[in-house]
């Protein structure tokens, strides 16, 4: 396989010089001028290493490094930090935000080839990356499986004890009629006996509805996600805002039924937490992923020191497991803003990896 190899430098001489001492290697290279553009075409070019320029405007080299270690797709990409600064704290700086290495300007063509030559034959991206994509297979069978026992049990649920628990309620309003008029006991303590399966009815159909919801089964995900929050609200009294693109996509039923959990989670949260006064939903679609955002107007929170509490660590995994990204930001009594994403396509590389 080609390895594939990002350059990074805002300056044309800087590109031409790595081209040149590159060339004859056999490798795929891929160019980016600024900052935001190298974060952009990592995602898409997926390199097995980035040579990295340190001196750029804007985003210099050393946040592009933190932002890339920040992204789960791409944090375990070598990258190696080309700089004319060979001071101590600068190569700090570059080891802090996560850099594999250092050239030092000007460079040496027999130590770059050498050295590239060395990383790219390691190969230890592109292997990560491939288990990763075997791991992620393995969740979305195994969140497949769940869900279909799931299923099987808010069916049962719904169909075998709720028709049970109805039956059970017309025998005791039978019995209740059937009674003397005069004994009102009696007919008090029947009342209580309706009320009270009449409640534990209602509560066995939100557990089979959480267990699978059949909104999912019968519209699509916009639809559920819609009715879920017009539920919430009228249940937890908070006015809620849905927004959506009318054309969505039809996602997988392992992404479909884990924004819909992110929303459940999310807006969960929101209840027992945020003391908001106003939530807002939003579905778009953003290039080749679909993204659901739910923010507030509430207390926020830490999100290191309350991870644990609110459930984040769970959503975080259950995100990674799928292939997805779980984006927060919030801070005390400024609100909360988080936003689950789910590829809708599957790229080139992940496509070769089945």
């Amino acid at each position: 396989m080609t390895s594939k190899i990002l350059i990074v430098d805002d300056e044309p001489s800087g590109i031409a010089t790595l081209e040149a001492m590159l060339e004859g290697e056999g490798y795929e290279l891929e160019i980016a001028q600024n900052g935001e553009t190298a974060l952009e075409k990592a995602k898409q070019f997926l390199p097995d290493l980035i040579l990295l320029d340190v001196m750029m405007p804007g985003m210099d080299g050393f946040e592009v490094c933190r932002r890339i270690r920040e992204t789960p797709l791409l944090a375990e990409v070598p990258i190696v930090i080309l700089t004319a600064l060979d001071d101590y704290n600068s190569r700090l700086t570059g080891l802090k935000a996560g850099a594999d290495d250092f050239f030092s300007k000007p460079l040496d063509r027999h130590e770059l080839r050498a050295r590239v030559r060395t990383i790219t034959r390691l190969n230890r991206y592109r292997t990560l990356l491939e288990q990763r994509g075997q791991l992620r297979e393995m969740a979305g069978r195994m969140l497949e499986a769940q869900e279909r026992e799931r299923q099987r049990i808010s069916r049962e649920l719904h169909d075998d004890l709720g028709q049970a628990l109805t039956a059970h309620i017309l025998s005791l309003q039978n019995l209740q009629n059937d009674l003397p008029l005069d004994d009102e006991a009696l007919r008090s303590r029947l009342s209580g006996l309706l009320a009270n399966t009449a409640e534990t009815l209602d509560k066995m159909r939100l557990i089979a509805q959480d267990l699978r919801p059949p909104m999912l089964d019968t519209l699509d995900l916009r639809a559920a996600l819609k009715n879920y929050c017009v539920e919430f609200s009228a249940r937890m009294h908070i006015p809620l805002d849905f927004e959506s693109e009318q054309e969505i996509p039809t996602a997988s039923d392992v992404h479909a039924i884990t924004l819909y959990r992110f929303l459940q989670e999310a807006l969960t949260n929101v209840a027992r937490h945020a003391r908001a006064s106003k939530v807002w939903v939003e579905l778009a679609v953003d290039g080749n992923d679909l993204s659901l955002t739910v923010q507030d107007n509430g207390a926020g929170f830490d999100k290191t020191a309350k991870a644990d509490g609110i459930g984040i660590i769970g959503l975080q995994e259950r995100m990674t497991l799928v292939g997805g990204d779980l984006l927060i930001n919030s801070a005390a009594e400024r609100g909360t803003v988080i936003s689950a994403r789910v590829p809708l396509v599957r790229n080139s590389n992940q496509s070769e990896e089945k």
